[in-house]
């Protein structure tokens, strides 16, 4: 996992050290992060950081030692994966918990992405902490969605609410929030439609669900092989309905490593969990001392 991108740090580090003019290496850092699924934006925030960092400073004169350097990227990486606000969703569920109400969860992302799978880990999740909850099966437009939600909600003991196909979608949340303000289920995850994010009709169908279930938390789930697609799903996801929290799927195969930095950097939320497995064991919340030390190949 993200041996790719750690490659692509030791190569800065080690060119940089033997290059007269750090302009070229930095440049050729721009290009490595590219072809590694970092977005254009962050790479150059990256570099332009760097440089920063470097002004005035003579290239022999760190020739002794990797440690500067070390932690300037260290420094860089762990400023754009810090989110401007944390979220600790354990907590925040327990605080309606308390007040009697439901915590509602909606879920975005496109097909293909786990998303589904993601759900019924948060469930699994939840229900091992004692918390309570109930689908939402407002996917009513892809044939198959329902049945496929309600196969990975049956496998971990959770109830869905569905309606017919070609149904209206904000009416299945509206229909899940009120049986869990009836039954006192703690927590409302409520899947949507995975269509292409281009898809006008879908975004005014996600702002509606919105509008209607109220969420406590808007979160994407992409898939970390996607490289540049999850970033630009997350940008037009942002822009159109709102995001609160980013889960990653497929961190455990063969990733670059990339995504994570670019969704960060480009939604300014956090990365609450990552996908590692099929298992609905498989879902860990994200560490970012360790994501960071595996990128620069730290201790």
């Amino acid at each position: 996992m993200l041996d790719k991108l750690k490659n692509v740090f030791s190569t800065f580090i080690n060119k940089t050290l033997t290059e007269k003019k750090l302009e070229n290496a930095i440049n050729d850092l721009k290009l490595l992060l590219l072809s590694n699924d970092v977005a254009l934006s962050t790479a150059e925030e990256i570099c332009e950081n760097i440089l920063k960092n470097f002004e005035g400073e003579q290239i022999n004169r760190l020739s002794s030692t990797k440690k500067m350097l070390f932690d300037i990227l260290k420094e860089i990486i762990t400023d754009i994966l810090t989110p401007e606000e944390e979220i600790d969703l354990l907590e925040e569920i327990n605080k309606k918990k308390n007040q009697n109400l439901p915590y509602v969860i909606v879920f975005l992302g496109v097909n293909g992405t786990g998303k589904t799978t993601t759900m019924a880990k948060i469930a699994y999740l939840l229900k091992n902490h004692n918390i309570s909850s109930v689908a939402a099966a407002a996917d009513t437009f892809r044939a198959g969605a329902i049945e496929q939600l309600s196969y990975h909600m049956d496998n971990v003991g959770i109830k869905v609410i569905k309606h017919e196909y070609k149904s209206d979608p904000a009416s299945v949340g509206y229909d899940a929030i009120e049986h869990a303000k009836s039954k006192g289920v703690n927590v409302v995850l409520i899947d949507t439609a995975g269509r292409q994010v281009n898809d006008k009709n879908l975004m005014i169908e996600m702002q509606k669900i919105c509008r209607i279930a109220q969420p406590d938390l808007i979160i994407f789930v992409g898939d970390s092989l996607a490289g540049n697609d999850a970033l630009y799903q997350a940008k037009e996801f942002k822009k159109s309905v709102g995001i609160d929290a980013n889960i990653l799927t497929k961190l455990d195969a063969d990733a670059k490593g990339g995504a994570a930095l670019s969704i960060s950097f480009e939604t300014k939320k956090p990365i609450i969990f990552v996908g590692m497995g099929q298992e609905y064991t498989d879902l860990e919340a994200f560490d970012l001392n360790e994501f960071v030390s595996n990128i620069l190949g730290m201790e």
